[in-house]
């Protein structure tokens, strides 16, 4: 055993996009064993295992994990296909989802993924962001027609409106000035019943909906409690790995399970405008754009 003092549930990441963009540097840490990553509130570096022996599980969060597919039959052989995978699509206008891949494009990679891993691939429609652009309207159409093209893949879509951090409102004023475009956030009635339009569409498409920090969507018919880091979802796929672990919520009705999540803000290239890990795009241009230069990132 390790420096690990028990199997531990891996977030990869939260804080960006692992699959989309370091794919090959995270091979690289499980073959050496282990990661160095900073404590996102002291910059501290913080050492993690990765060996088997010390991963309970792995939570991967991606908009695009086709480069990381190369990567598959290694980390079965490791891991024991003892991971899920959070797969984003929203479909938006550029105006807000810069650099995301095209639909179609994610579309069938979350196919071909899901057939890889039955019931271990998730769609997150997340977030919802209502503006100029993207009224109500447009997202309930987006939405339906996402959901069928999902409709056999899989059984969940996990969702959530923007949460409006001061990094996100600078971001929102920013495109306000460049592009024209009004943001919004919605009270809570406005929410409720985008989301009873939204719930029927999942149903009719063989999906239920989790609602991803905000509890009170749940009294609809057709919603349940999102918990994205999740020891019964994890005893499903793997009965073996089941452990008993304390809530560790990141936000207010976030219902997650300990983790111990390896990224870097400021890191993912995407330029999701709405994004709460990101201060702004340019700083994660630079960041990754460092990171091609020297193919190593700054506590290696």
């Amino acid at each position: 055993m390790s420096k690990s003092a028990q199997p531990r549930i891996i977030s990869a990441s939260r804080r960006t996009d692992i699959p989309a963009y370091y794919a090959d540097w995270f091979m690289r840490q499980v073959e050496q064993g282990y990661v160095v990553y900073p404590n996102p509130m002291s910059f501290k570096p913080v050492w993690l295992s990765l060996r088997p022996e010390d991963v309970l599980f792995i939570v991967f969060w991606t908009r695009n994990p086709h480069p990381l597919e190369k990567h598959l039959d290694r980390l079965d052989e490791l891991y024991r296909r003892a991971y899920y995978f959070h797969f984003t699509i929203n479909g938006l206008p550029k105006t807000l989802e810069t650099n995301n891949p095209p639909v179609d494009f994610a579309v069938s990679t979350f196919l071909r993924l899901a057939e890889r891993y039955p019931s271990q691939v998730f769609w997150r429609y997340d977030p919802i962001a209502l503006s100029d652009l993207t009224p109500p309207s447009y997202h309930v159409e987006k939405f339906g027609q996402l959901a069928e093209r999902l409709r056999g893949a899989t059984k969940r879509c996990y969702f959530s409106f923007v949460s409006w951090y001061l990094k996100v409102q600078r971001n929102f004023a920013k495109a306000t000035r460049e592009h024209g475009v009004e943001f919004r956030d919605a009270a809570l009635q406005e929410r409720l019943e985008i989301v009873r339009q939204l719930a029927p569409i999942a149903a009719a498409n063989d999906m239920i909906l989790y609602s991803c920090c905000q509890d009170a969507l749940c009294e609809i018919d057709g919603v349940t409690k999102s918990r994205c880091v999740d020891m019964e979802t994890i005893r499903s796929i793997a009965p073996d790995r089941f452990r008993k672990l304390r809530a560790t919520p990141t936000r207010e009705d976030c219902g997650c399970c300990e983790s111990r999540d390896l990224g870097y803000y400021d890191s993912c290239p995407h330029g999701c405008i709405y994004c709460y890990a990101n201060l702004n795009r340019e700083k994660a241009k630079a960041f990754y754009d460092v990171y091609l230069k020297n193919h190593a990132l700054p506590f290696d």
